[in-house]
């Protein structure tokens, strides 16, 4: 490879959230030891329970008193049960304690910090909690008819337990992402929405979720087609969905967004999945990350996606399509590697 090549690859790597290693220590040292100062944050892998973004959050519904199961879904997004409120319950007194969220953060910062204090972490390096928006376990996991009451008692919930992370890790190491997938879902039709004006609506969303990080912690929005079975609920056309939903957040938030990532499917090289790019309007302090890399394909297969996407970004980083939760772990470390071989140090 030469200079120039260099050059013209892409600035950064990101990773998305989960990575199927054996627990976040294991997560720290791989990601560093391969990607180094490519990376600005990391995650904690998601590890464990975790391991499949939202599902362990089904059992907050079923073991909670006053919802009961109802039937389950026919396909690999919706496999578990759906749950509704009890009759007899009221919107008044449904409060949710523990997601679980918080304690696991807690005790990877543990991890991250020790490794920090030995040596093995980047000084600059932050830790990074990624989050689904309280959208994602509703839809998944609660009966459409009573969906409008429950989420404002999740986000109360899980806006909580973020507040616990922020009384536990500094900061200035701090890097939170929301996953934005099931609203790219509700969108496309695929999942029954439980309010009108759906761009609307999920704009406001992401916005006031953007704007309970205060403004020393970093912020992140990862946008999803899906990925069980590693295919998207649908495939989409292009990529504009993707710069709408994009720039309204952008536009409507008031505080700073420090990073942008966005999908590109595997088979997609042509101009017409990234053209409406051009009309993404990140600023000059969101850093953009595309989801070019793939496995299928590799090296070869990823650069293709790269030069093409160069004709209608600017500057850009390198990052998966979503986390690398649903694959082998022993693939993880070349994953990680065709990464580092397309992509520059920042």
């Amino acid at each position: 490879m030469t200079m120039t090549d260099r050059i013209d690859q892409p600035s950064g790597v990101h990773l998305v959230g989960s990575v199927p290693l054996n627990g976040s220590g294991e997560v720290f040292r791989t990601a560093v030891s391969i990607l180094g100062e490519r990376l600005r944050r990391v995650p904690d892998g998601e590890t464990g329970i975790r391991s499949y973004w939202i599902g362990w959050q089904s059992s907050v519904f079923k073991d909670h008193p006053l919802f009961e199961a109802g039937a389950s879904g026919g396909d690999a997004y919706r496999t578990h049960p759906q749950f509704g409120l009890l009759p007899s319950a009221t919107v008044g007194e449904l409060v949710f304690d523990n997601f679980g969220y918080a304690e696991a953060a807690k005790n990877s910062y543990g991890e991250f910090s020790r490794l920090k204090s030995d040596g093995l972490l980047p000084q600059d390096l932050r830790f990074q909690v990624s989050l689904p928006t309280p959208l994602a376990p509703v839809t998944s996991f609660v009966a459409p008819s009573d969906r409008a009451a429950v989420e404002p008692a999740y986000e109360t919930a899980l806006l909580n337990e973020f507040n616990d992370i922020l009384g536990a890790v500094p900061h200035r190491e701090l890097a939170v992402q929301w996953d934005v997938a099931v609203e790219f879902s509700l969108l496309e039709g695929m999942s029954q929405p439980h309010f009108d004006d759906l761009e609307t609506g999920i704009a406001e969303r992401l916005t006031r979720l953007g704007a309970k990080i205060p403004e020393d912690v970093e912020l992140g929005y990862h946008l999803c087609f899906g990925d069980a079975g590693h295919k998207h609920f649908k495939e989409p056309e292009d990529a504009s969905r993707l710069t709408e939903i994009a720039n309204s957040v952008l536009s409507g938030i008031a505080r700073s967004v420090n990073w942008l990532h966005l999908p590109v499917p595997g088979n997609r090289t042509d101009d017409a999945y990234f053209e409406p790019l051009t009309g993404l309007h990140t600023g000059s302090k969101a850093e953009l990350y595309l989801g070019l890399v793939h496995m299928s394909d590799g090296v070869e297969g990823t650069r293709r996606r790269i030069e093409t996407a160069k004709r209608h970004v600017g500057e850009f980083g390198a990052a998966t399509e979503c986390g690398f939760g649903r694959r082998p772990p022993e693939t993880v470390p070349e994953l990680m590697r065709i990464h580092a071989a397309v992509s520059n140090v920042r």
